[in-house]
């Protein structure tokens, strides 16, 4: 059965058949045929774009379409025909965007069938790690990171006056996947870029025990995607609320406008609630939509 989710996409007229992004794809998903890259299959494409920083001409990109969903034992069936070092950059995949149910299933297929498991090891030493908390935080721009388990960044010398309440990354839009674990039936708050800086309490009053995801109406391209991936989220991750958070500057209602039409578009309904910040700070209004 086929479900709208995210899952790549290339531009025929930019490929150029290198084959960068087959090698790239651990997953299996992609092959050069007639000189050029194609999907061969959507149960082996997990829309995570691995793949994407591999095209030196752009070609690909990440959508949201109806699509077979992805299958994580057909990727393992094909993976382990390629040895354990192919196997471990797979699962590495997996653990870098904090996919930890098909991480999960994907280690219980080794294990069921008697395959070691290259990455046990590595687990075992972050598992050590985080007990210690001796492990740093810092992560690379695109990759998905779960806050919710602490990681012993919060205590000593160096934590914050001000206890930040963001439990992920990343917070754009345009990165954000709607396969994240913190997405799944969350109080999602939808910002426009500028409201975090304009209202002083905003991580208190705003992101405590939310999942969170920033745009700007204005400044930001692809908006008929943000209001795809938008309807992703109320869809697929089943969010619990949304709370659509912007300025009292015109140009921010565009936002709103956004978040309504996925809500509207969405086969589930979910409550929308809209709050208008200020420009010295305050709230001006809220209330249900």
């Amino acid at each position: 059965m086929k479900t709208k989710r995210q899952i790549i996409k290339i531009d025929e007229k930019k490929c150029d058949g290198c084959g960068n992004c087959v090698t790239g794809c651990h997953e299996g998903a992609l092959q050069v045929i007639d000189g050029k890259a194609r999907l061969i299959s959507d149960l082996l494409c997990d829309g995570l774009g691995a793949c994407i920083g591999e095209c030196p001409q752009g070609a690909i990109k990440i959508e949201t379409r109806q699509a077979e969903p992805y299958d994580e034992v057909k990727v393992m069936e094909g993976m382990v025909q390629h040895g354990p070092n192919t196997i471990k950059a797979h699962l590495k995949h997996l653990k870098d965007h904090a996919q930890k149910n098909f991480l999960k299933q994907a280690f219980d297929y080794l294990k069921k069938n008697n395959i070691p498991n290259p990455m046990e090891e590595e687990m075992a030493h972050d598992k050590e790690h985080k007990h210690g908390g001796h492990e740093p935080c810092g992560c690379p721009g695109g990759r998905t990171m779960d806050f919710r388990e602490p990681c012993g960044c919060d205590d000593g010398e160096d934590a914050p006056a001000a206890k930040s309440q963001l439990r992920q990354w990343p917070v754009q839009l345009h990165l954000a996947s709607p396969m994240a674990p913190y997405f799944q039936k969350a109080d999602l708050v939808v910002a426009a870029d500028c409201t975090a800086f304009a209202y002083g309490n905003f991580h208190n009053e705003f992101i405590k025990d939310k999942a969170i995801v920033i745009a700007c109406p204005k400044l930001d391209d692809g908006q008929e995607i943000y209001a795809e991936k938008l309807q992703a989220l109320i869809e697929d991750a089943k969010v619990n609320t949304l709370t659509v958070v912007t300025m009292e500057v015109p140009c921010c209602g565009g936002l709103l406008a956004m978040v309504k039409q996925a809500a509207a578009a969405a086969a589930r309904k979910v409550p929308v609630k809209h709050v208008v910040i200020g420009i010295q700070g305050g709230i001006k209004s809220e209330g249900w939509v």
